[in-house]
C-alpha cells in the first residue's frame, strides 16, 4: 500500500491511493483498487451511516481535523478536536500494546481502524508538517503580534512556548515587533503566562552533556563567544521595557484575594487545562466549577478574605484552594524570571528595582498564608503525586522562592532587607556588645523598603528550617538560602544573630543526631557551618558543647571523610580559623583553643597533611567543574597559612614521601602543578571576579597569584617550587589540557 498526499484532478486530497478514503471539500472521496473514484459520500449520508456503523463521530471530527490543517488556519480549532478523538483512542490503544501490537482490525479495534481508515494518521502528519515553520524565525516572531487578540493569546502562547523549546537557536527579544507596547498591553494574567516564555529566552541553553559542564569547556566556549550570549542581550531588553520589574514584582507579591472572584472561574478552566495539560486535572476542576455555579445559583458565594475558609464547608474549600493553586502557578514563572535576572549581568539594577518596589517585604507577607501555607485536606494535587512530590506546584513554588532568596542575599548588601527593623536593631546592638563596627551595608539600608511585621523573611525561614522533616527535599534549598546571607566578608554580627536563633545547634543535629545520607543536603549544611563558624570563636564554644562526646564526634568526622568534596569548605574554614586564633593573646580564645575537640584534632599537622593530600589527589584539570573547584581553593589557602609561616617546603616534602609511601612517586605533585597552571588560567582572566576568594579567606588575592607563582616556578633549586620535588624519572608537568 502506497501512502501520500497529493492533488488529484485539481482537488487536493489526504489518505492512502489504494483501499483509503479522503477529504476534498466538505464531502468525502472513495479510492478503491487503482485510484478510481467510485462515489462521493455527502456530510448528510456520512452523519447517517455514522449511527449506523457506530464510528463513534471520528469520520466527521476529521473532516474538520482537515478543515483546520491548513497554515493560515485557527490551529486552536486542532487542539479541541484531538481532545475530542483522544479518548476514543487512548483505550483501545492500551489493548494494542498489551495484545503483541496486532494490526489494527474492525472487530478488535473498531475506533483506531475507523480513525485509520478516513485518513487520520494522514491528516495529523500534515498538521506536524505546518509545524515545521517552527524553524522560521520571521514565523516565530508572527506568532508573537497575534498574543494582541485575548481570544487567542493563551492557545499562541502555548504554540510560542512548545516552538521556543524546540529551537536550535533562539530568538532574540529586540526582534519581536513592538515588544515594549506588547507588554504593556497585556493585563496582569496574561503578564504571568507570558512568563512561560520569557523564561526560555533568557536561560542559557543546555548543552545536554555532563562533560561540557567542565570548567574546561566553559573556558573554551567563553573564548568562542567574546560577547554577550543571546540570553544575556535578552535580559537586558527585558529590562529596558517600562515598568515590566514593578509589574513582575506585583504579581509575585499579590494577594490570593486581589485576584481575579470566583464569577471567572469557569473561564479560566481552558487555561488550566491548557497550561497543565492533564485531561485528570481538568476533570477535577469541572467538577468544582460545577459545585460552585450550583451554590451560586442558590444564594450561596465564596468569601475572598482566606481567613474565612475555617467557617466553610469542605465544598465550599475546594474553589478557594483552586484559586490559590492558580496562583501559585503564576507566581512560579513570575519568581524563576526575577531569579534568573538576579543571577545576570545586570544584577546591581535588577536589586535596585526590585529592592524599590518592595518584593521582599511582599513575599515576607505571602510567606505564612500561601508560600509556606499548611496544606489543607483538599489541596488540590496532580495526578499520581502526594502533597510532599518534588512536582507539586507547592513544592515547586517553595524551591523557587528559595532560589529567589538565595540569588538575592548572595554578595550582596541588599540582604539586609530580609530583616525587619528590630532586627536591624538587634544586628547593630551584637556590634555595640562585641565593640566592633557595624557594617556599613546595615546603617546604609533603607529602613522604609525593610520587612515589616513581627519577623522578618530570614528568621521565618529559620523557624521552618528547623521543623523541616529529615527527609524533606528542602533543607537543601534552605541551606543554601540562609548560607548565601553568609557569605561575603564575614560578619561577626551576622553569624551572632543566626547563632541566637539555635542554627549551629540545628545543623549539627542534623549531621550528627540524624545521620543525614543525602550528598547534596550534607553538602549544603557543611558549607553553611562554614559560614557561621569562620573566625567566630563563640561558635566553636558552642560546637564543642554539642559535640561532648567522643562517640559524636566521631560521627562528625566520619560525616566529613565521607566526601571531601562536599566538605572541603568546612574543613577550609576551621584550617582559617584555627590559624587566626592561634595568632591571637585572648584569653577566652586560648581556653576554647585547648577544649575544642574540632580545633585540636586540626591543629595537627598529620590531620592537615591527609587533608591536603585528598583535596589534591581527588581533582584532575579535565573533571574540575563549578562544585569541585573548591577543592583546589581549600588546597591552597592550606599552602598559603604554611607560607606565611615559612613552612611551604616542608608541606612538599611531606606529600613527596606521601607519594612514596602509596607507591606512587610523582602522581600527586604532577597532578597539582597542571591544577595550578589551570588555576592561573582560570582566575587570572579579565573577566574573573576575585573578591569571592578574598572575601571567603580574608587573604588578598595578590598573595593567592604570588603563591602559585612560587609554587610553578620552573626553578628547580627553589625550596617552594613544585618541581623540586618531583625527580627527573616522573616528571610530566608540560602536558597540554588546554580544551579544543
Amino acid at each position: 500500500m502506497e501512502r501520500g498526499t497529493g492533488f488529484h484532478n485539481g482537488i487536493f486530497c489526504i489518505g492512502t491511493l489504494y483501499n483509503k478514503l479522503f477529504f476534498c471539500d466538505t464531502r468525502i472521496l472513495i479510492f478503491w483498487g487503482g485510484g478510481k473514484v467510485v462515489f462521493l459520500i455527502t456530510e448528510a449520508l456520512l452523519k447517517e451511516r455514522d449511527k449506523q456503523a457506530k464510528w463513534n463521530g471520528i469520520p466527521l471530527l476529521l473532516q474538520k481535523l482537515y478543515e483546520h490543517s491548513h497554515p493560515n488556519s485557527d490551529f486552536s480549532q486542532c487542539q479541541s478536536i484531538l481532545k475530542e478523538i483522544s479518548p476514543l483512542l487512548s483505550m483501545e490503544a492500551m489493548a494494542f500494546v498489551t495484545e503483541d501490537r496486532k494490526a489494527a482490525q474492525e472487530s478488535t479495534f473498531p475506533n483506531t481502524y475507523t480513525f485509520d481508515l478516513f485518513g487520520g494518521v494522514d491528516v495529523t502528519d500534515l498538521i506536524t508538517h505546518h509545524l515545521r515553520l517552527a524553524e522560521r524565525n520571521d514565523f516565530v516572531l508572527f506568532l508573537f503580534t497575534l498574543m494582541t487578540n485575548k481570544k487567542t493569546f493563551l492557545q499562541t502562547a502555548t504554540l510560542i512556548e512548545d516552538i521556543l523549546g524546540v529551537k536550535k537557536e533562539m530568538i532574540q527579544l529586540d526582534d519581536i515587533p513592538n515588544l515594549a507596547s506588547l507588554v504593556s498591553s497585556f493585563d496582569q494574567q496574561q503578564l504571568a503566562n507570558f512568563c512561560r516564555i520569557l523564561a526560555v529566552t533568557i536561560s542559557e541553553l543546555d548543552t545536554g552533556s555532563d562533560d561540557k559542564h567542565t570548567l574546561l569547556a566553559k573556558n573554551a566556549q567563553q573564548k568562542k563567544n567574546l560577547g554577550p550570549s543571546r540570553a544575556e542581550i535578552n535580559q537586558a531588553t527585558l529590562l529596558n521595557i517600562p515598568g515590566f520589574i514593578e509589574r513582575l514584582c506585583k504579581l509575585a507579591t499579590r494577594k490570593v484575594s486581589e485576584t481575579t472572584g470566583t464569577s471567572s472561574f469557569l473561564q479560566e478552566l481552558e487555561e488550566w487545562y491548557t497550561w497543565l495539560d492533564n485531561a485528570l486535572v481538568l476533570d477535577a476542576l469541572m467538577r468544582v466549577a460545577n459545585e460552585e455555579a450550583e451554590q451560586s445559583s442558590t444564594g450561596i458565594w465564596f468569601s475572598s478574605d482566606e481567613s474565612g475558609l475555617a467557617n466553610t464547608s469542605t465544598r465550599t474549600q475546594l474553589p478557594q484552594s483552586m484559586k490559590i493553586m492558580h496562583e501559585i502557578m503564576y507566581k512560579l514563572e513570575v519568581l524563576y524570571v526575577l531569579c534568573v535576572l538576579l543571577m545576570g549581568r545586570q544584577r546591581n539594577q535588577v536589586h535596585k528595582m526590585i529592592a524599590e518596589f518592595k518584593l521582599i517585604p511582599g513575599l515576607n507577607n505571602l510567606f505564612d498564608k500561601l508560600i509556606w501555607r499548611k496544606h489543607s485536606a483538599s489541596a488540590l494535587v496532580l495526578h499520581g503525586h502526594n502533597q510532599n512530590c518534588d512536582c507539586s506546584p507547592d513544592i515547586t513554588l517553595k524551591i523557587q522562592f528559595l532560589r529567589l532568596l538565595q540569588s538575592f542575599s548572595d554578595h550582596h548588601e541588599n540582604k539586609y532587607l530580609l530583616l525587619n527593623s528590630q532586627e536591624l536593631n538587634e544586628l547593630s546592638a551584637i556590634s555595640h556588645k562585641a565593640n566592633i563596627p557595624e557594617v556599613d551595608a546595615v546603617v546604609n539600608t533603607d529602613r522604609s523598603l525593610v520587612c515589616d511585621g513581627k519577623r522578618g523573611l530570614l528568621t521565618r525561614l529559620l523557624q521552618v528550617m528547623k521543623k523541616e522533616p529529615a527527609e524533606s527535599s528542602f533543607r537543601f534549598w534552605q541551606a543554601r538560602a540562609v548560607e548565601s546571607f553568609l557569605r561575603g566578608t564575614t560578619s561577626y554580627a551576622d553569624q551572632m544573630f543566626l547563632l541566637k536563633r539555635g542554627l549551629l545547634e540545628h545543623i549539627l543535629y542534623c549531621i550528627v543526631d540524624s545521620e543525614c545520607k543525602s550528598r547534596d543536603v550534607l553538602q549544603s549544611y557543611f558549607d553553611l557551618l562554614g559560614e557561621l563558624m569562620k573566625f567566630n570563636i563563640d561558635a566553636f564554644k558552642r560546637f564543642n558543647k554539642y559535640i561532648n562526646t567522643d562517640e559524636k564526634f566521631q560521627v562528625f568526622l566520619n560525616q566529613i571523610n565521607s566526601s571531601l568534596v562536599d566538605s572541603n569548605m568546612l574543613v577550609r574554614c576551621i584550617t582559617l580559623s584555627l590559624d587566626r586564633f592561634e595568632n591571637q593573646s585572648d584569653a577566652k580564645v586560648a581556653e576554647v583553643l585547648s577544649e575544642c575537640r574540632l580545633l585540636s584534632y586540626m591543629s595537627q599537622m598529620s590531620m592537615r597533611m591527609s587533608f591536603l593530600f585528598r583535596l589534591i589527589n581527588i581533582i584532575h584539570v579535565q573533571t574540575l567543574t563549578q562544585e569541585n573547584v573548591s577543592c583546589l581553593n581549600t588546597s591552597l589557602v592550606i599552602l598559603m597559612l604554611a607560607r606565611r609561616k615559612e613552612k611551604l617546603p616542608f608541606y612538599l616534602r611531606t606529600l613527596q614521601q606521601m607519594e612514596y609511601t602509596e607507591k606512587y612517586p610523582g602522581f600527586i605533585l604532577n597532578n597539582f602543578h597542571s591544577l595550578l597552571r589551570f588555576w592561573q588560567q582560570h582566575y587570572l582572566n579579565k573577566d574573573k571576579d576575585s573578591t569571592c576568594l578574598e572575601n571567603s579567606s580574608c587573604i588578598s588575592f595578590t598573595y593567592w597569584k604570588e603563591t602559585v607563582s612560587i609554587l610553578l616556578s620552573p626553578d628547580r633549586t627553589s625550596p617552594c617550587a613544585i618541581v623540586s620535588y618531583i625527580d627527573e624519572a616522573y616528571m610530566d608537568i608540560d602536558r597540554d589540557f588546554s580544551e579544543e
